[in-house]
């Protein structure tokens, strides 16, 4: 029987979602948890992989695990059991096939900026004092949804097939003292997000012209945009399946 578990974590602590061979991971200690509740070897894969320190504020991932067992006991065994930093928020029974990561239809991240000094969430937001023109950001934004090719913005020596993505979300909104980019699409690329938000701050601090920001997406070339923000403001927000999948 397949499930599929829904997560959220802080990523400070962790290296990452995916397992690493000398770094702890949210998959190593989540896979260490259910092995041990379950009493035997459970394998969880992730809807994506987020990079060290990148929180997920919904993630999911499935597992295969043919016994019965209450869903409600487990997860209030498993949050008794995990870190403070990882929480799971619901089990669900999946049809045999369903897949965490190839059945997602779309992915949302957030990257928020503080542009106050926040004592309380120094290590949720990326502090900025800098003026930004969020008018030119979200002029940028918008030339998003004209590319589908972001080679630009992805980690170089990726080993990935594509660098095609359908981008179907992509605006920056001012919230109290913070500054809120949300973005969503079909897939993303290894750093594509923070290497998209670094160029954008160049475009509002005025580094950056619009007309460069399509010649950077036009090029193909990550050294082209700009510098990657910070981990700690990135978050993976949302995750939609057809439901379909669930049984």
């Amino acid at each position: 029987m397949r499930y599929f578990i829904e997560l959220s974590y802080r990523g400070k602590a962790y290296h990452g979602w995916q397992n690493q061979p000398n770094a702890i991971s949210v998959q190593e200690v989540v896979e260490d948890a259910l092995s041990k509740l379950l009493q035997t070897k459970i394998d969880v894969v992730g809807a994506g992989r987020t990079d060290a320190g990148v929180h997920a504020e919904q993630l999911f991932a499935h597992f295969d695990y043919e016994e019965p067992f209450d869903s409600e006991k487990l997860i209030f065994k498993l949050n008794s059991f995990l870190p403070k930093d990882i929480s799971v928020q619901n089990l669900f029974k999946v049809k045999p096939d369903a897949h965490a990561r190839f059945d997602a239809l779309s992915r949302t991240y957030i990257y928020i900026i503080s542009t106050k000094k926040d004592v309380f969430n120094s290590d949720g937001a990326f502090y900025l004092t800098h003026h930004l023109d969020i008018d030119k950001m979200n002029e940028a934004a918008k030339i998003l949804f004209d590319y589908r090719d972001f080679k630009c913005f992805s980690r170089s020596h990726t080993d990935v097939k594509t660098y095609h993505c359908y981008i179907m979300l992509a605006e920056w909104k001012k919230v109290n003292n913070q500054l809120i980019f949300t973005i969503k699409a079909d897939r993303f690329l290894r750093n594509m997000v923070r290497a998209i938000v670094g160029t954008m701050l160049d475009i509002g601090l005025g580094k950056t012209t619009i007309e460069e920001f399509h010649q950077i997406i036009k090029s193909e070339d990550r050294t082209k945009a700009g510098a990657s923000v910070p981990a700690h403001g990135l978050y993976l927000s949302k995750i939609q399946y057809d439901n379909t999948i669930f049984i």
